[in-house]
């Protein structure tokens, strides 16, 4: 599948993406090439393979969802410059 000009400024459009004009047939040689791949990829039989969620069948090992560590919130915000209310205050960036 070949893309022209026009195609590849409307794909930029849809992807609100600035091109260049002089880029332009750059865009669509590549993206023409990328699309010819998707097809020879599609080309490929695949009937006999299973479809699969991941490549490596295994499952998650989960961790018992338990407080590990004590409240040292107070100990933290002791050496912290200004604190209110347990949350640490910090100056002003943006106005």
């Amino acid at each position: 599948m070949s893309l022209s000009n026009k195609e590849v400024e409307n794909i930029a459009h849809l992807a609100r993406l600035g091109v260049d004009a002089q880029d332009l047939d750059s865009y669509a040689s590549n993206l023409s090439r990328i699309l010819e791949f998707v097809e020879a990829l599609g080309a490929v039989d695949t009937s006999d393979v299973e479809p699969l969620a991941h490549p490596i069948d295994m499952a998650q090992r989960l961790r018992p969802d338990a407080v590990t560590e004590s409240d040292q919130r107070e100990l933290f915000q002791r050496v912290a410059p200004s604190v209110e209310g347990g949350l640490y205050l910090v100056p002003r960036v943006i106005e």
